[in-house]
């Protein structure tokens, strides 16, 4: 509550009546919001802060992490919060959990390459022996194998006959299934027709086709995806809070933090047709495990990404080498491609790999660069209608190492790990 200058007390006792006796209150000002951070950030690389807080800022973004690592070694790790104190947003720490969505897959394809590492899987084998599928609908199907999956060389394309993964009411409906829809009813669902263009042909960006790979990891291993996962990629490498993640909000991990969109929709959850926020029920986070299902914090991904700077206890060099090898078709103009899990450019003696995320109420970004930095940036809304581009984080990122003359030395891994 605003109070009363002394100025305006002496023109009280002087005859004026203030607005307070009345019976109202003076005009309140609107709160300002204000960008709070967590975690450690030395001096030198202050400028990430600024990146940051500018890019939340001019986003209304309420929560966001970054962390940076040179060579291995964790130099930044931040948790940011932008509020204005008007809704209960819990603080963010270098620790919380964020939905990570796409950057799941270069996890997924990992677990692949350590199956194949093993000896107990091929490239080469066709998604219809392994998972036992049907070729009735079109024959071709025959031809998808698990690096063809891997590379987004399917033979399904999004823009042709839409996401599966976004269809339950559809699904559904046609298959007279009820709310929620498994991973098996989506299969039936695309199993009943063609592919949209014959496998090895092109690329197009299939999230059907990491599910698939999540099954094909399950029935090899015989254990669940998560549970492969966190045995033979996570725990050697020390990362013990990544983990699937729930859509009810009444789901979440202990310290996963808040999403947040404009949209709504019916739920997918059950058949009541109830119209919920987007993020918390809109969609099936159980069924994108493998493509897009996984939480975790950005150090965890700098962290897990070391996996792939030499042979460690995850992959081999060749296994390493492979996830990045060109594909049989689709490098682009620009001289990038996708590998396993991870867009790929070649660099002068050596390579950029990079991937985003994006799901309702997150976007996220990674970047391994040539020059042994890692970046990890995950936010809990992502580029809807009316708000500004997203896509000028990576660049402003980039802009902001290049500034850099000297950098710490302090490792924050043990802090974390």
């Amino acid at each position: 509550m605003t109070t009363l200058s002394r100025r305006n007390l002496l023109k009280a006792s002087a005859g004026f009546v203030p607005a307070v006796a009345l019976g109202t209150r003076p005009a309140q000002a609107a709160p300002v919001p204000v960008v709070t951070t967590s975690g450690i950030a030395p001096a030198a690389l202050a400028g990430f802060d600024k990146v940051m807080k500018t890019f939340v800022t001019e986003r209304n973004i309420s929560c966001a992490q970054l962390a940076i690592a040179k060579k291995g070694k964790i130099l930044l790790a931040r948790g940011y919060r932008y509020s204005d104190g008007s809704q209960a947003i819990p603080s963010v720490t270098p620790t919380s959990l964020f939905r990570i969505a796409s950057l799941s897959k270069h996890i997924t394809a990992t677990a692949i390459m350590r199956l194949v590492q093993d000896g107990k899987l091929s490239l080469a084998a066709p998604v219809t022996t392994l998972l036992g599928l049907s070729a009735e609908a079109d024959p071709r199907l025959a031809q998808v194998t698990v690096l063809r999956l891997i590379q987004h060389l399917g033979g399904w394309d999004r823009n042709v006959s839409k996401d599966y993964l976004y269809l339950d009411h559809q699904i559904s409906a046609t298959l007279d299934a009820p709310l929620p829809i498994s991973q098996e009813d989506i299969i039936r669902y695309a199993g009943a027709r063609p592919l949209d263009f014959a496998p090895g042909a092109r690329m197009a960006y299939s999230n059907y086709g990491y599910m698939l790979l999540g099954r094909i990891i399950e029935k090899v291993s015989g254990t669940s995806y998560e549970s492969y996962v966190k045995q033979k990629l996570l725990a050697p490498v020390g990362i013990t809070r990544m983990r699937l993640g729930r859509v009810l909000r009444s789901e979440a991990a202990l310290t996963e933090v808040v999403y947040s969109s404009q949209y709504t929709g019916k739920t997918v959850t059950d058949d009541s047709g109830t119209v919920v926020p987007t993020p918390y029920g809109g969609f099936s986070m159980a069924n994108r495990g493998a493509g897009g299902g996984w939480l975790a914090s950005a150090v965890d991904l700098v962290r897990f990404s070391r996996v792939f700077d030499a042979a460690g206890p995850v992959l081999n060099a060749a296994s390493i080498g492979r996830m990045f090898a060109k594909p049989e078709i689709g490098v682009n103009e620009n001289g990038s491609w996708y590998g396993g899990g991870w867009w790929v450019r070649q660099v002068p003696g050596n390579l950029n790999t990079w991937h985003d995320g994006s799901l309702p109420g997150t976007y996220t970004y990674l970047a391994r660069l040539q020059n042994g930095f890692t970046y990890a940036a995950l936010f809990n809304r992502r580029e809807e209608e009316g708000t500004l581009d997203f896509d000028v984080l990576s660049p402003r990122m980039n802009a902001e190492l290049n500034k850099v003359t000297t950098w710490p030395t302090t490792d924050l891994t043990p802090k974390y790990f």
